[in-house]
């Protein structure tokens, strides 16, 4: 089932234009689905954006939204935009608020909140984004990747059904990245539909269901991420490179005269599939993890920890899990090894994550999961 969708919708910023910034693009984001929007510098990806929370309006063609066209009245587009927000590139774009609480706290005031569920919401946004302590700080004191994550945060605490992320990475350190990835992943597991644009393959491959490739403000692509990428032409076509996962499975698949499918897109799907048969997989214990509890620490084994509340309940109750970031991937890629480890999860979410790690049995190796 779609929740946003295109069809046909082309738009020009001014006449002197040589061509549109985006012409003729229909596109569908299936609810509850992680997509990304792929192409080169200029493609379209940000002006497309901007037309899923109408910002823009297409000059030809519309946009729906739960399948009905969108209303560009004033009333309809702030109701449109509690739903469907857009975090953009910039963070300065988006950051107008002298102090980090207020610039988090203008979303839910716009909805017409009561204060106590804006307080509510801005305490759990901030935390979110592990900015808590920067509550009072004026915006201006903050570093690139603070108002990024306070831009990330304003977004969540309006709770939006559909959240778009124009390159949410970028101009990131590794670790940071990854939390942001993690935040985005907890939000998909939780129901949230998420678009991203990025220009890291890898990331778009590992992370994402679907993919729809602009270029030159035209839809070349759209689909599974494997379809893409598959053609090497078509990716060189649009500007882009093959994935790590993607080309090495691709040449050891040939070495070895078997079948590239399936496509592995992450490091602990490849190795399962390079040593498949070859070592008695480890177990993985998943803890679910409630707001409030203490956990049990594991003793002499590895651990990880995933989630809000798992690593706020960790951090209160002094406990260093071995892997705080990519946790899930880290605990999968032991469990392929022979390694047992104990992953500490939100509970939320421990079910979908349990799932996660049972699908290593696609590519060879299937790891026992205690939940």
């Amino acid at each position: 089932m779609s929740i946003l969708e295109t069809h046909e919708i082309s738009y020009r910023y001014n006449s002197r234009q040589e061509r549109p910034s985006v012409k003729e693009v229909s596109i569908s984001i299936g609810e509850g689905r992680r997509t990304a929007i792929l192409g080169a510098n200029g493609a379209g990806k940000s002006t497309l954006f901007y037309h899923f929370n109408g910002v823009f309006k297409p000059q030809s063609g519309e946009v729906l939204y739960r399948g009905v066209p969108l209303d560009y009245s004033k009333d309809a587009l702030r109701e449109l935009r509690s739903e469907v927000c857009v975090v953009v590139q910039n963070p300065d774009e988006q950051i107008f608020s002298s102090t980090v609480e207020e610039d988090v706290a203008f979303g839910p005031l716009n909805l017409g909140l009561s204060r106590d569920e804006v307080e509510e919401r801005i305490t759990d946004a901030l935390d979110m984004v592990g900015m808590t302590a920067f509550r009072s700080r004026p915006s201006t004191q903050l570093s690139y990747g603070q108002r990024k994550r306070v831009s990330l945060a304003g977004a969540l605490a309006v709770n939006p059904k559909v959240m778009i992320l124009d390159e949410p990475t970028a101009g990131l350190d590794p670790q940071m990245s990854q939390e942001v990835m993690e935040l985005i992943d907890q939000l998909c597991f939780t129901g949230t539909s998420v678009i991203v644009s990025t220009h890291d393959v890898d990331l778009a491959y590992a992370w994402a269901d679907d993919v729809d490739v602009l270029r030159l403000g035209r839809l070349v692509y759209s689909g599974m991420p494997e379809g893409f990428f598959r053609d090497p032409v078509q990716t060189a076509f649009a500007g882009l490179c093959r994935p790590h996962s993607f080309s090495l499975n691709s040449y050891m698949m040939q070495i070895r005269g078997q079948d590239e499918i399936p496509y592995p897109k992450t490091n602990s799907q490849l190795l399962a599939r390079m040593m498949s048969g070859s070592v008695e997989p480890g177990v993985v214990r998943i803890v679910p993890v409630a707001e409030g509890s203490v956990p049990s620490k594991a003793d002499g084994q590895t651990s990880g920890a995933y989630g809000f509340a798992a690593k706020k309940a960790m951090r209160d109750s002094e406990i260093n899990p071995d892997y705080v970031f990519d946790a899930v991937e880290m605990c999968m890629i032991d469990a392929v090894k022979g390694i047992d480890t104990v992953l500490y999860c939100d509970a939320s979410i421990a079910e979908p994550v349990a799932e996660r790690v049972r699908s290593l049995g696609t590519y060879g190796i299937s790891p026992k999961v205690i939940l």
